[in-house]
């Protein structure tokens, strides 16, 4: 049966609704924007991440905000932002959203005289204004797309923070955990000193952020703790792009850095972007783009295992999309690279997915707690 124009002209309606939806829900419920408040959202000339950005733009209006839209070319991991951009957050905007085709940009500014504040350095001004001085709240939603937009936000998200809030928990207590899986994966990381973060969707308060669609528990490893194999095999992030794993792709790791890619194309591709990474962070120490020193340590890094998270949106699937793959069920996913303690910096940040996990917590009294059995959530 062939597509009529009114058949055309029903879904385009539908999906204008459903898009109305999901932005409200963005604007109203998880981010609680507030009359007056200043909105700062940036985009590229990319159809589904311009028309998300627009319906965010009306939602905004909607509530009596003052929102702004701003775009910019395509920017990969390895890019800086625009300074136009970066020149925005002076404004100060209580949100903030980055509704990009791939990355917001790096603040090469940030990244070559980092901004102190307390004891801790920041490498974007916006990862300043976020966590260190928490004068904005905000949400990322890098490479998504219209469809997955529209499917994965609007979820129940009170179950969602009940979920995320127990593993917190035992992630918190614990000072390690093992990861197994069927695809190889076998891996333990240390976590003493940290503390894991929720992505449940309430970014309501100053200080408070994450991606949307929502639906993560995820914690920084103790630097130098994964030790053994972790094994891809969902999806993983390049510098440019996300792909689904044909192959796995086995890391092998040593005191927390990987020495070892081995596979097909995929782990091919992963290791010219490591090894890319590698470089870039040298070549900015001599171009003056990294302080004095640092980019060996940025170059070390680019092996580091930044992040351990478990993903927990039940509308989310395996789609090559890494935005929503980290967070559908029966998965964990392993970031190469930056990590979120601000303790081991990088260029890169490249979450990869394992499917069908068994994670467990170990305690300081040598007793565990299961999260997850091959990938099944236990009991929560």
């Amino acid at each position: 049966m062939s597509t009529t124009y009114d058949d055309y002209f029903g879904n385009f309606i539908s999906q204008d609704k459903a898009l109305q939806e999901a932005a409200r829900i963005a604007i109203e419920d998880s981010l609680q924007v507030k009359k007056n408040e200043r909105v700062l959202i940036v985009s590229n000339p990319r159809r589904d991440v311009s028309l998300i950005s627009q319906a965010l733009f009306d939602a905004a209006i909607r509530v009596g905000a003052k929102p702004v839209l701003i775009y910019q070319p395509v920017k990969t991991q390895m890019d800086f932002a625009d300074p136009m951009v970066l020149a925005a957050f002076q404004a100060k905007p209580a949100v903030f959203i980055s509704m990009s085709a791939e990355k917001l940009g790096k603040d090469e500014a940030g990244i070559a005289r980092p901004y102190q504040y307390k004891d801790t350095q920041f490498d974007h001004i916006f990862h300043l204004q976020l966590y260190g001085e928490k004068t904005c709240r905000a949400f990322w939603s890098p490479s998504t797309n219209l469809e997955s937009f529209i499917r994965t936000v609007p979820i129940d998200y009170e179950q969602l923070a009940k979920r995320c809030k127990t593993i917190k928990e035992i992630l918190d207590r614990a000072v390690a955990v093992n990861i197994t899986a069927p695809g190889g994966t076998n891996v333990r990381i240390g976590l003493k000193g940290r503390s894991a973060k929720t992505d449940d969707g309430d970014f309501s308060r100053p200080g408070t952020g994450g991606n949307l669609p929502a639906g993560e528990t995820f914690i920084s490893p103790e630097n130098g703790t994964a030790q053994g194999l972790i094994a891809f095999d969902g999806s993983i992030s390049l510098h440019d792009r996300d792909i689904l794993i044909q192959e796995p792709i086995r890391c092998t790791l040593e005191k927390g850095y990987i020495t070892k890619i081995e596979g097909g194309e995929e782990a091919q591709e992963l290791l010219k972007t490591v090894t890319m990474a590698e470089q870039q962070a040298l070549d900015y120490e001599k171009s003056g783009r990294l302080p004095a020193g640092s980019g060996p340590i940025y170059a070390k890094n680019a092996r580091n295992i930044g992040e351990l998270g478990i993903g927990l949106n039940p509308l989310a699937k395996i789609t090559g999309n890494m935005l929503e793959d980290e967070k559908a069920f029966r998965t964990c996913h392993f970031a190469v690279g930056h990590n979120y303690d601000e303790d081991a910096p990088a260029l890169i940040h490249l979450d990869g997915l394992v499917k069908n996990p068994t994670i467990v917590a170990i305690f300081a009294d040598g007793t565990e707690a299961v999260i997850e059995k091959d990938g099944e959530l236990a009991g929560f």
